[in-house]
């Protein structure tokens, strides 16, 4: 059972699905919304237009009207007047068929926004399977389309049905009635019988958009299992990723310690921390190469001794080196007294190392200030060499 319920698409699509079905070319879209718009834009333009189409059509229909015997009688003397009718007829709904053009551009963008892609135009020869096609034709979605159609066609029918039948009185005497006042009358009937289609193409377009957008997330769904591959693949494995850290860290101690060798000194706690400094004439003040704590520090220790760099036990110094320093970093400006102190012993113990003399010493007060140091309660011990 609990198989059966990972199978299930229950899960919400992740905004990455989102993102891929977007670059197929799949996004909400809504048929009946874009009718509605187009229809809605027509009437508008039309009634905008208003006497200036009015005087237009009355043109055509006039001239349409007036003929003679003659022109009876020879039909290429009635062809003038059909090339002059169609084109006052052009020029009269280009307007309007434009601004359809543009509400059928823009309407799409309401759902899915705008997109172009060239994918949908790729062939897709699954398409060519009996199989499938024959599942899109049985499928939840061609039953609704099917019951859209029919509203629609029962709802065009429908009120055509019901204007002709409640204008069929004024209809039929169109013929006796006044040229001007025929014309007016027609447009009144058509433009309540286009606000009656158009009002139920609204009502369509607000049951069809909650569920043009109800049913793309729903084929979006994912199960479980997907969620849980696309979060490895995104955000990686994490048994991965943490194997990839350990070695990241492995790596970094490696180079740490492989610059213990150039450091100048080994500042130590003596067992609990090691700060290795270095120091040249191009750096504004000592850096830190590397630190560790304990079982690090010890290996810090060493290494040093292997490469006879000096190991210097400065315990408040080590302390304050090691929680206030990062690796590469210089060290606070409030340390640079005390280190400055353990930089001039090092040189004079190199000195006496090589020439003789007087044995040097550390201060064992160094001017640490105990702020920095976390442990300055406890007390100092002394500082040496080892």
């Amino acid at each position: 059972m609990a198989e059966d319920s990972d199978l299930e698409k229950t899960e919400p699509a992740t905004s990455k699905r989102l993102e891929e079905a977007r670059k197929r070319g799949q996004v909400p879209r809504s048929q009946e919304l874009g009718s509605f718009a187009i229809m809605m834009t027509g009437l508008l333009a039309t009634v905008s237009m208003g006497p200036a189409l009015a005087q237009v059509l009355v043109h055509i229909f006039t001239q349409a009207l007036s003929f003679d015997h003659a022109s009876v009688q020879d039909a290429t003397r009635l062809f003038p007047l059909l090339v002059d009718a169609l084109h006052s007829a052009l020029f009269a709904g280009l307007p309007i068929a434009a601004a359809c053009a543009v509400a059928g551009l823009l309407s799409p963008m309401v759902l899915g926004g705008w997109l172009f892609t060239t994918e949908t135009l790729a062939p897709n020869f699954g398409r060519l399977n009996p199989g499938s096609g024959l599942g899109r034709l049985v499928s939840v979605r061609a039953l609704v389309d099917m019951s859209k159609a029919i509203l629609k066609s029962g709802l065009i029918g429908g009120v055509a049905c019901v204007v002709l039948w409640r204008e069929r009185g004024e209809m039929v005497q169109l013929a006796v009635m006044p040229e001007r006042v025929s014309y007016i009358y027609l447009w009144e009937m058509t433009r309540h019988t286009l606000l009656l289609v158009i009002g139920g193409m609204g009502f369509i377009a607000a049951i069809d958009v909650p569920y043009q957008l109800w049913d793309y997330y729903k084929n979006l769904r994912m199960t479980k299992e997907e969620v849980k591959q696309e979060h490895k693949e995104s955000e990686g494995d994490p048994h991965v990723k943490g194997r990839i850290r350990q070695l990241q860290r492995e790596a970094a101690r490696r180079r740490m310690m492989s610059r213990i060798p150039k450091a100048d000194v080994v500042v130590t706690n003596p067992t609990h921390y090691a700060v290795a400094l270095q120091y040249n004439e191009r750096m504004r003040a000592p850096q830190v190469v590397a630190k560790g704590a304990y079982l690090l520090a010890e290996r810090i220790i060493d290494i040093a001794k292997e490469n006879k760099v000096i190991v210097v036990r400065t315990p408040p110094f080590a302390r304050a080196l090691y929680h206030h320093t990062e690796l590469d970093q210089e060290i606070p400006a409030a340390l640079y007294t005390a280190a400055a102190e353990v930089l001039a012993y090092i040189y004079q113990l190199k000195n006496w190392q090589s020439h003789g003399g007087h044995q040097p010493k550390l201060n064992n007060d160094l001017p640490v200030p105990t702020e920095l140091d976390p442990e300055h309660d406890r007390g100092n011990e002394d500082g040496s060499t080892f």
